[in-house]
């Protein structure tokens, strides 16, 4: 996957960068810092994009 791509986050992933890019955009931060840190802030809160589960051993 390329640098960038955004094809691995959930749908709620995007809805909530592209939230947290809008206020900072209404404090005045230019279109593409705020959505950096958008996409900082989402992978802090939920770890970055879709993750296959893992199967835990044991749990029969």
């Amino acid at each position: 996957m390329p640098q960038g791509d955004k094809s691995s986050y959930t749908d709620k992933q995007k809805r909530q960068a592209r939230h947290i890019e809008e206020g900072y955009e209404e404090r005045g931060t230019d279109r593409a810092e705020a959505e950096r840190r958008a996409w900082a802030t989402v992978n802090k809160q939920t770890g970055g994009g879709q993750k296959s589960r893992a199967k835990h051993k044991g749990a029969d």
